[in-house]
């Protein structure tokens, strides 16, 4: 999980996490056939409309910066520089794909070129960790943290993606935080808007993508993953997988730890349990009124807070220090004791380890301590793949810490390890 604070202490990260499922424009939304956790959608889900990854505008030039420029930026934004072999060309696209409930819409999100000469590069697809606020998507570049990864694997000499998502960014309406369809949707047209913005150029990228994510993105990473694999793409297939620091196991291992403000610290508690309730009320309908699972004066301004203009050190300022302070009786046995809706969604976001079997490479990684993304997560995940019949060991990232988290500490070790990793795999 993205930690709650950026470097210039705005805010907001990943709790958890989604990723699985597509819908199309002239489909069927998955939302409406959902499977239960670790089953595998229908195939005709997968089929791409025919407008789905074009673009929506002209793509947006965003800087072009030497190999000694991206040096500097990375080691501003606290990233490793190790791997940095060319200079790169960072770009905006707006796209269409369509939205939670399977409608059309726009989303954004951030290439990162090569000043490498390579026509047919290799891609990588990074999703990044949560975020409330739009400004702080990767494509807008106002959080650095966000774009490093994608700027890494590009210096690298890969054709680096980062969706923002819907509702972040460029993008219209509300981030549908943790909703596993919408995420992957969002990840795969972004491939697809990629390509088409790069064969403007006269490049074609390799047909296995490299798929990567952090925290929330590790989840969305697993499940764009899954549907590549599920042949999701009529030109993409999967090459690898490597997620950092998931909250895979939602139900059975982050929300407790949310609820018992051991391991996961109170205010970070707070500010993820409240963007959950909010955003999947609006997906699934969990109350009426905010006032029902919300305390006075949370209740009346909660959904402002998550509506993604209100920036993250405010919002964090506004919610109180714990969970007793916050929710109502009600909204506490909902998050104990989760029925109908919510149990059904909390089995959705659950379900990205379970009830497949990657024909690619996978690493997992983590690192023992996380404060925010706890190790229960992962120990979670590798269970599910062990249960289908695939044997890993997690990748332990160790104490490397960053701004005094270890949870964001593994996203820029995580990303020096796995930039190394892929370079090695065969092409």
């Amino acid at each position: 999980m993205r930690s709650l604070v950026n470097r210039r202490g705005v805010a907001l990260a990943t709790a958890v996490c989604a990723g699985l499922a597509l819908t199309g424009s002239a489909l069927t939304p998955i939302r409406a056939t959902a499977a239960p956790a670790g089953a595998r959608p229908a195939a005709e889900a997968f089929a791409p409309a025919t407008d789905r990854g074009a673009l929506a505008a002209k793509p947006v030039h965003l800087k072009t910066l030497s190999a000694d420029e991206v040096r500097t930026a990375l080691a501003k934004a606290g990233f490793e520089q190790d791997s940095v072999r060319y200079g790169v060309e960072l770009y905006r696209l707006l796209y269409r794909t369509v939205d939670a409930d399977g409608r059309p819409t726009v989303a954004s999100g951030l290439i990162v070129l090569p000043r490498s000469g390579d026509r047919r590069p290799r891609i990588v697809s990074f999703t990044h960790g949560t975020q409330s606020y739009k400004k702080d998507a990767p494509s807008i570049g106002e959080d650095d943290f966000s774009s490093s990864p994608a700027m890494t694997f590009g210096a690298a000499g890969f054709a680096a993606v980062t969706p923002d998502y819907l509702g972040l960014g460029e993008g219209p309406g509300t981030h549908p935080w943790m909703d596993v369809p919408s995420e992957t949707t969002a990840s795969l047209d972004m491939l697809r808007a990629a390509r088409a913005f790069m064969a403007g150029r006269g490049m074609v990228p390799q047909r296995r993508v490299l798929v990567t994510g952090f925290s929330q993105g590790a989840s969305a990473a697993l499940g764009l993953a899954r549907a590549l694999q599920d042949g999701a793409d009529r030109w993409y297939r999967l090459g690898a997988v490597a997620p950092i620091s998931g909250g895979y196991a939602f139900r059975d291992a982050e929300l407790p730890a949310l609820l018992a403000g051991k391991e996961i610290p109170p205010k970070l508690g707070v500010a993820y349990t409240t963007y959950l309730l909010v955003s999947w009320n609006r997906l699934h309908h969990l109350y009426d009124s905010p006032g029902e699972v919300f305390q006075a004066p949370y209740a009346d301004k909660v959904d402002r807070l998550f509506d993604g203009t209100t920036p993250g050190q405010e919002m964090l300022a506004t919610l109180p220090g714990s969970l007793d302070e916050l929710l109502t009786a009600r909204g506490r046995a909902m998050l104990e004791h989760p029925t109908g809706a919510f149990a059904k969604a909390l089995r959705v976001a659950g379900g990205t380890c379970t009830g497949w079997v990657p024909r690619a490479p996978i690493r997992l990684y983590y690192a023992a301590g996380d404060e925010q993304a706890v190790t229960a997560n992962t120990d979670h995940c590798r269970a599910a793949f062990r249960a289908s019949g695939v044997n890993l060991t997690p990748i332990d990232l160790g104490l490397t810490d960053y701004q005094g988290s270890r949870h964001l500490g593994t996203a820029v070790t995580g990303t020096a390890a796995i930039v190394d990793w892929f370079t090695r795999l065969p092409a």
